[in-house]
């Protein structure tokens, strides 16, 4: 029995009812914020242009752009270029750009079991300075502390002001940045973004290293909107691109594909072998790079090979589904290359388009990642663009 309005009905309980638009005012200073990040990210990506041109791109009022570019102007985040060059009809318009080399963001990628890399970077993605410290096995709190050591060299070592320093973290990681389960690193509610802020003195934005990369190589270099890039390194894991938008998941686990058991008890041939995460016979256990080379170290030529494509079948029989529920145009492999780029690649691919129906895998791409082992930290770079700036 349901009660509604204060009456009793011999009806069950009907389903719940869900707005699908927001009821909410949109208030005067979200909608300014919002235009603000249409101009930024109209430079960022078309570059230097006139207030006209901005103002065709992004739909907003001329006015509303001079406004805008004049608030940009006074905070220093875009210069005044003087005027276009080329003969046009009319008076010469004048152009603005993004004054990217004029401010600094800092990086860091946590996901080498050996070395904690870092870079500082301008806007555009391209590297100032570099910095490392091995890890030396390091995990929990010793772990962060290192972590804590890195970021204050690399602000130490920027020559601009620091937009932000943005990480890319093994693991679950919440919006807030909090790394809520990291198995290799020992990390379990951790509050990274939170604590790096008071520490490093600039807003510090945090993400799982897969989902950095796929923001990474979509902003940087020239991923598919609707894509996957999949991490082979000390663990397995994929960030997902859905008509450019990365996919987070109910509980921020999106894309740990690592933690999927590919070989149980029953699998003819192989014993599971035990996980970081504390079950057995999972992808990681298969495709992790320490794992591959175990499998190929001392083997014949023929049998390394051979060891390369089996992981590469698992890997396609993995992956099937989740392209085929989200039919992407592409999968990306980020890792060693000598591993990946090979017998391995090519049973994966394989292995896709026998298991998908030709709408989907024939024309699906499987490449190797364009941006290499500073993947991780263009994404961090993104990371600090959209959440401080909001382009993306």
């Amino acid at each position: 029995m349901s009660t509604t309005t204060g009456r009793t009905t011999g009806r069950p309980p009907g389903p719940v009812r869900r707005e699908l638009r927001p009821t909410a005012k949109v208030l005067p200073e979200h909608a300014r914020a919002h235009n603000r990040s249409l101009v930024l990210g109209h430079l960022f990506h078309a570059g230097p242009s006139s207030r006209a041109d901005i103002a065709r791109s992004t739909g907003l009022t001329r006015v509303t752009v001079s406004d805008l570019v004049a608030d940009l102007l006074a905070d220093g985040l875009v210069g005044d270029l003087g005027v276009r060059t080329e003969g046009r009809v009319g008076k010469p318009a004048t152009l603005v750009g993004l004054r990217s080399a004029d401010h600094h963001v800092v990086v860091l990628d946590l996901t080498d079991d050996e070395t904690v890399r870092g870079a500082v970077m301008t806007l555009e993605g391209q590297v100032v300075a570099r910095d490392h410290v091995p890890t030396a096995g390091a995990t929990g709190a010793a772990a962060v502390a290192l972590v804590e050591e890195l970021g204050r060299r690399l602000v130490a070592a920027a020559t601009a002001p620091v937009l932000g320093v943005g990480i890319a973290s093994p693991g679950v990681v919440d919006d807030a940045g909090r790394v809520l389960e990291a198995p290799n690193r020992g990390w379990y509610d951790v509050p990274l973004a939170s604590r790096l802020t008071a520490v490093l003195g600039a807003p510090v934005h945090v993400a799982n290293d897969a989902d950095t990369r796929a923001l990474g190589e979509y902003t940087f270099g020239g991923a598919d909107a609707n894509a996957m890039v999949v991490t082979v390194g000390q663990g397995v894991g994929a960030g997902m691109l859905v008509d450019g938008a990365l996919v987070r998941g109910r509980g921020h686990a999106a894309g740990e594909i690592g933690h999927v058991t590919v070989i149980d008890a029953d699998t003819p041939g192989e014993a599971p072998l035990p996980c970081a995460c504390g079950r057995a016979g999972c992808l990681e256990t298969v495709l992790s790079a320490p794992a591959l080379r175990r499998r190929t170290s001392g083997a014949s030529a023929q049998d390394a090979d051979e060891a390369l494509a089996a992981a590469g079948r698992t890997l396609g029989r993995t992956l099937a589904p989740v392209v085929s529920a989200l039919n992407l145009a592409e999968v990306l492999l980020s890792g060693p290359v000598d591993l990946l780029d090979g017998p391995l690649r090519a049973a994966a691919t394989t292995t896709l388009r026998e298991r998908t129906i030709p709408a989907v895998g024939h024309d699906l791409g499987v490449r190797m990642a364009a941006l290499d082992e500073d993947a991780a930290l263009a994404g961090a770079c993104v990371l600090v663009l959209s959440g401080r700036l909001g382009i993306t």
